[in-house]
């Protein structure tokens, strides 16, 4: 890490241990209990993709400024300062390290769109240093992780928002509603997919890191590895080190409706069968998965095909709910119900999508003390059905589960993959 970057949250080290920081509890009110009217401060870390759509949704929203954008890549920082600027008066602070903005004691958000290896890791110690956090799907890179964002959430008593937005959707909270009033009879399996058409990543080569790049911030706590040309901003994804392949990327969206709508809480059995079929290239995850999650009495599949964009019930996206009397279909923006002989009977109205609907919930609870639409305890319980999936699929087998104890049965090699190795120093902690 750079000398220059302040690093009183790790007491001269770099350490993601909270336990670092337990003695700051000017932040442990909710910031509801002390004045509800007045503007939030957010911190926006990470500016090449996700995080120029919380730049958007925050902006839209009253009684909020944002106060600091940060990125590892200096090109980054200019391009989401001049969208600032563009949506309020203030010129934001453009920082590298987002350290920086835990260090601002003014700031109350640290929203999070930075690689799924940091999403943990900096809510961990956003959460320490007294902040609230929006943090994108799908919020850990492993399970382990996510167990320690839900202990980091209740013990510094923070607002913790997973960026699952259709918890927010009006049209699916019907939607769900309906199917819990019984009006498909009981829901009994999810069948949900997801279908792009993804290039070849190639193969990359060992480069010198870009004069823009902070590679080593971008790094944190992964254990370091060589740079590569074909690996930032994007492709990260496809690695394991990283990312969490389609299903940690897009499988969460869908899965969690899935669970949401079936009601249901941890699978008992996961199997997941799939490759990497449509391209020779440095992609580790899967372009092609078929997951199925047994809950006992109910069920759930999820199905992707990365490469190859035409999905089922005419949407590349989507979720198809079957009851004892009928189907309840989630196609892209269309949710349609039909009767055992497909029949259409109703049609949920689409309206209130997109990403401001779930920000403003989490600033209402910010405001309010209240617990958001996807608190993190919530998300990372479909998250971890992502993680399943993936260990199921890196193991080669079945993976057998204790809903109860939260652990993988019977399989020492597959449960090595519940959490990760750290750099030195960077494992997080609560």
């Amino acid at each position: 890490m750079k000398a220059s970057i302040t690093r009183r949250q790790f007491l001269g080290q770099a350490s993601l241990t909270s336990t670092a920081l337990a003695g700051s509890t000017p932040f442990i009110s909710l910031r509801g209990a002390e004045s509800p009217g007045k503007k939030i401060l957010i911190g926006v870390m990470g500016a090449n993709g996700r995080g120029m759509d919380h730049i958007a949704a925050y902006s839209g929203l009253p009684s909020t400024e944002i106060a600091y954008v940060c990125d590892v890549d200096s090109r980054a920082i200019e391009k989401a300062a001049q969208a600032v600027i563009r949506r309020q008066q203030k010129r934001p602070q453009g920082v590298t390290d987002f350290r920086q903005i835990l260090d601002d004691r003014h700031v109350d958000i640290l929203s999070i769109a930075a690689p799924n290896h940091w999403h943990a890791p900096a809510t961990i110690l956003a959460c320490s240093a007294g902040k609230h956090v929006y943090v994108e799907k799908p919020g850990s890179h492993n399970p382990r992780e996510g167990e320690l964002m839900v202990t980091a959430a209740r013990k510094f008593n923070r607002v913790v928002q997973m960026g699952n937005q259709r918890r927010s959707w009006p049209s699916m909270i019907e939607a769900i509603q309906r199917l819990r009033e019984g009006e498909i009879g009981k829901a009994l399996f999810a069948r949900t997919w997801y279908n792009n058409r993804r290039p070849s990543i190639g193969r990359g080569r060992q480069v010198p890191v870009p004069d823009w790049l902070d590679y080593n911030l971008w790094q944190g706590p992964a254990p370091e590895r060589p740079y590569k040309d074909n690996l930032i901003h994007y492709n990260w994804h496809w690695h394991w080190h990283w990312g969490n392949g389609e299903l940690g990327n897009n499988g969460i969206h869908a899965l969690d409706v899935a669970r949401w709508g079936l009601g249901v809480d941890g699978p008992i059995r996961v199997t997941c069968g799939g490759g990497r079929y449509h391209y020779q290239d440095d992609q580790e995850t899967p372009d092609t998965y078929v997951t199925s999650f047994d809950f006992g009495d109910k069920g759930a599949t999820w199905e992707s095909h990365s490469c190859h964009p035409r999905g089922f019930e005419g949407s590349a996206f989507g979720i198809h709910f079957y009851g004892e009397k009928g189907s309840l279909v989630i196609s892209g923006s269309t949710i349609k119900i039909y009767d055992l002989n497909g029949k259409e009977t109703s049609e949920i109205s689409n309206r209130g999508g997109g990403d401001a609907v779930h920000f403003a919930n989490f600033l209402e609870c910010i405001r309010e003390g209240k617990r958001p639409n996807s608190d993190i305890e919530e998300g990372q319980k479909s998250t971890l059905l992502c993680h399943l999936g993936n260990i199921a699929y890196r193991a080669g087998r079945t993976i057998n589960f204790d809903p109860k104890t939260r652990q993988i049965v019977g399989d020492d090699d597959a449960a090595k993959l519940w959490k990760r190795d750290y750099r030195s120093g960077w494992e997080p902690k609560v």
